[in-house]
């Protein structure tokens, strides 16, 4: 099973290694009041998914801070002396 993990992995990397070397052509990317930013294709493409990425993960902390506001809250309902940390758990998996 990790051989064939590992082989995705190695396939997905080589994939997108292909992406970029074939879009290594530069673009202009036209900003307001007639700013100019001249970048390869790959790049103007990372800085879009990075961006993109950063903008969900921050939109999506208020409500991870909410549930987790309320998952302590019932903890602390049910047992009084219970730790306001769960245990990690046991059990490790190798994700992809």
């Amino acid at each position: 099973m990790r051989l064939l993990t590992w082989l995705v992995r190695a396939f997905l990397f080589f994939t997108l290694f292909a992406f970029a070397l074939n879009n290594l052509q530069d673009v202009t990317v036209h900003w307001f009041f007639g700013h100019q930013w001249q970048s390869p294709l790959v790049i103007v493409v990372l800085a879009a998914f990075g961006l993109g990425a950063a903008f969900g993960i921050l939109a999506m902390v208020p409500a991870w801070w909410r549930h987790r506001r309320r998952a302590r809250q019932q903890v602390s309902a049910v047992s009084p002396d219970a730790p306001a940390t769960p245990s990690p758990p046991s059990v490790i998996r190798d994700g992809l």
